[in-house]
């Protein structure tokens, strides 16, 4: 499977940066996540509980980061375990351009899985994976806009958005990026739910 999207935010890049290395941040916009915690320089531990129609599944992943130039790009591996019900691993590249609105956030992602859920079928984990990581950017948006309100009120003043997701800056050590999280955890929690 193989995503890649832009998103526009009314943050500076340095802000977008920091939020997408806080944990916090991230435990709060990944559907169903209930872990994000460092186990290492440059290294996570995640744990989520998805529910998808009338299937809910568990699993535990790890993701690592590389190429860490801030708080322009980096690149990241995941990989996710749900016991006999499959797994999901992949790599992604994302990153960040100054602008006059703020900051375009990319990211391209290249991910698979196997065991029970690759007999699904591709279009239904596609779907799955794009779903998850549209209400993580929903959430992020939320909680970019509660942390950052000035961001998005002068944005809204000059009609130029509706709606806002300021990022919000913290920890001072990179972390696993917003984006990332959203991605790999659709992934891997596609994964599980599929090979459930």
């Amino acid at each position: 499977m193989d995503m890649q999207a832009s998103r526009q935010l009314a943050v500076t890049q340095q802000q977008a940066w920091d939020a997408l290395n806080d944990p916090a941040v991230l435990k709060t916009c990944i559907p169903g996540c209930d872990k994000v915690e460092a186990t290492g320089e440059n290294q996570y531990a995640i744990g989520m509980a998805l529910k998808i129609g009338p299937v809910s599944a568990k699993f535990t992943g790890k993701i690592t980061l590389s190429d860490i130039q801030p708080p322009e790009s980096y690149k990241l591996s995941f990989e996710g375990q749900g016991g006999p019900a499959g797994f999901g691993k992949g790599s992604a590249a994302v990153s960040l351009a100054p602008n006059a609105e703020g900051c375009e956030l990319s990211y391209t992602v290249h991910a698979s899985v196997g065991g029970k859920i690759a007999q699904l079928g591709q279009r239904l984990i596609d779907g799955a994976a794009k779903s998850l990581a549209e209400d993580f950017f929903k959430r992020f948006d939320d909680e970019m806009q509660r942390q950052h309100p000035e961001s998005y009120t002068a944005k809204m003043v000059m009609g130029e958005v509706e709606t806002g997701a300021p990022v919000v800056a913290s920890s001072s050590r990179p972390a696993i990026p917003l984006w990332v999280w959203a991605v790999g955890a659709a992934v891997l929690g596609l994964a599980v739910w599929l090979a459930t």
